[in-house]
């Protein structure tokens, strides 16, 4: 399995999909499915049931998975791919857009 190129606390833009243009913040990675949740994108109703927690149940929004092909890196305001390289004995992300290295 090759390593996902989108990690959390990216900003990405959706390019596919119900809510394509719309960025967000990447708030969590599920590399096995290769899915990603996006910050305000994909939003689903889910009822709940009252619980300890929630006491009073009922309708609430929440984000659900869309896939990680959909969505792309942004970077200094343009979307990008996303390259790993070698630099100083470490493996680094770079966008190839510009060449500047990521993490």
């Amino acid at each position: 399995m090759s390593t996902m190129k989108i990690k959390k606390g990216d900003t990405v833009k959706v390019m596919a999909g119900k809510d394509n243009g719309k960025e967000g913040k990447v708030i969590s990675v599920d590399k096995k499915n290769n899915k990603v949740l996006v910050e305000g994108v994909n939003m689903v109703t889910k009822h709940t049931k009252p619980s300890a927690a929630n006491q009073n149940g009922g309708i609430i929004q929440k984000e659900a998975p869309i896939d990680a092909s959909n969505v792309m890196y942004v970077h200094k305001g343009q979307t990008t791919r996303i390259g790993f390289k070698i630099e100083n004995d470490k493996k680094v992300r770079f966008a190839k857009k510009t060449g500047d290295v990521i993490d």
